[in-house]
């Protein structure tokens, strides 16, 4: 398709003001932005209500540096947020309404826009919060709280004539304590993980897509949106939807997660040849490592469209797409353009090619911070690098293979150990549909390698499958690394990413213990 020279100029124009979908609705404003369970949104439309949001923010103080709560299920609210100018901050709506409330109270929300099924978790929120002036309630009604749609049909929606670019804040899935506010003051220009997964999209404004669940906010919302590309939300994933979605509105972009992958894998072969979706163009998935043989199926499924990233809200970005993952499986790819990393031992050194070390990215010159909490932001960062906390090693040809977080490591008898490295095993044994692998308490050693074990349905959890599954341990990992006994759950706790919760796994095994080491 021939590129839109005066398009683009414009668009360049209005990014530094977040208007980018002004420019879109000018061009095509019956163009679809949005298709729900819950309603749509024309480009005019979304717009619109954009530009009326930003004057009610504005009427109750809210400016750059303000704080502003979603707390919203996939729905065109959420979408309307795109001008808000403010500090945004999206909550996980899974969380409990105390966790909701620390939140809000902790990113300073002057406004809470809710959605009307989590009445319970705004109650908390507004007898927490010193800083709430404003709730606005989407769906229906909450006490104390103004109705979304009449406090915007109140205003004006033409484009505000004095537009600021906002700043999401996201607060990370919190796998240690309280959550974290990554801060950092939003710039016009993309970063290197959202230039590169833009230029591996090729993205076209006539097409539809992308389906999007559970991916950063720049995939959820500033992409497609910057593209002026419509986007189908799921209020809830569910794996033969999504099929059924892919095929009915010929989605050629979306976002996964390995548990996703395992579950479409698990739909009966006559389900799954029911749906077309030979009009994907890109499947990006991250957020938890997919299992080798899974995303062999998932590639020999869908083609060579899959992308793989790691990346996390505080920044830093490598990737990589099927055909050199098949060449390097089980790799999260190669540094894009932009993004520079060290792989350091525990005394700050570098590590040789092919040793196991903690990630470091260099840190942006517009930094983030952890909001309010700099001992957090101290502790993350080595002279000009970050790290999230995970562990991994680089081979010869610069493909960078993670092992796991440091925050997990096991250590036995003095030796360090990465859960990962053992489930990734596992996984791979027919009768495991999900494993995690955690250290419990061990007099001798310090730690002791436990496998907790989801058994396939068509599997029978007991002690013989245990031996079996030690066995399989035995003959594919070295004598350190294989568990040493293995538990059953029905039920592994997740977060709504999919990524199972180690911690949570991990602590009933030290309950009562005054160290957890």
């Amino acid at each position: 398709m021939a590129i839109d020279l005066a398009l683009q100029e414009r668009l360049m124009a209005a990014a530094p003001y977040g208007m980018g979908v002004a420019v879109h609705a000018e061009e095509a404003p019956e163009r679809m932005a949005v298709l729900s369970k819950f309603g749509g949104r024309t480009l005019g439309e979304l717009n619109a209500n954009a530009n009326r949001l930003a004057r009610v923010l504005r009427a109750h103080g809210v400016g750059p540096d303000t704080g502003v709560a979603l707390l919203c299920r996939n729905r065109p609210e959420f979408i309307d947020t795109v001008a808000g100018g403010a500090r945004m901050t999206p909550i996980n709506w899974h969380i409990s309404p105390p966790e909701v409330a620390y939140i809000v109270a902790n990113c300073e929300a002057r406004v809470l826009i809710a959605d009307v099924a989590f009445a319970p978790a705004v109650a908390a929120a507004q007898a927490e919060s010193s800083h709430l002036r404003l709730t606005l309630a989407v769906g229906g009604e909450i006490e104390g709280a103004e109705s979304y749609d009449e406090a915007l049909a109140a205003e004006d929606g033409s484009n505000i004539d004095n537009p600021i670019l906002g700043s999401p804040m996201l607060y990370t899935s919190g796998t240690t304590g309280h959550p974290k506010g990554v801060y950092r003051k939003a710039d016009a220009t993309p970063t290197p993980f959202l230039l590169a997964v833009r230029e591996s999209g090729d993205f076209e404004p006539d097409v539809t897509g992308p389906l999007y669940h559970a991916a950063p906010l720049g995939l959820n919302l500033s992409m497609p949106m910057g593209a002026g590309v419509g986007s189908v939300l799921m209020d809830k994933w569910d794996a033969e939807e999504t099929l059924a979605l892919i095929d009915k509105h010929r989605v050629t972009h979306t976002h996964m997660v390995a548990t996703m992958f395992h579950r479409m894998l698990s739909l009966p072969q006559e389900v799954r040849d029911r749906y077309d979706v030979s009009s994907m163009r890109w499947l990006m998935h991250g957020a938890a490592p997919t299992p080798v043989h899974i995303k062999h199926k998932i590639i020999e499924w869908f083609g060579p469209v899959v992308w793989e990233y790691y990346a996390a809200t505080e920044g830093g970005t490598f990737l990589i797409d099927s055909n050199d993952w098949l060449k390097k499986p089980g790799s999260v790819g190669r540094t894009v353009e932009g993004t520079k990393y060290k792989v350091l031992d525990d005394d700050g050194q570098p590590v040789p090619t092919g040793t196991t070390g903690t990630v470091y990215f260099e840190a942006a010159e517009n930094r983030f911070v952890y909001f309010k909490a700099p001992d957090k932001t101290d502790a993350a960062y080595r002279d000009d690098f970050f790290t999230m906390g995970d562990m991994g090693y680089v081979d010869e040809d610069g493909y960078l293979f993670l092992t796991g977080r440091s925050a997990e490591t096991i250590i036995a008898g003095g030796v360090n150990i990465y859960p990962q490295e053992i489930d990734d095993v596992l996984q791979q044994h027919p009768a495991v549909y999900e494993v995690c692998t955690v250290g419990v308490p061990h007099e001798e050693w310090g730690e002791s390698v436990k496998s907790v074990v989801e058994v396939d349905e068509s599997y029978e959890a007991g002690d013989e499958l245990a031996e079996e599954l030690l066995t399989w341990c035995r003959e594919n990992l070295p004598d350190f690394k294989r568990p040493r006994s293995i538990d059953f759950a029905t039920d592994l706790p997740r977060m709504p990413t999919g990524k199972i919760q180690r911690g949570l796994v991990r602590a009933p095994y030290w309950k009562g213990r005054e160290r957890a080491i």
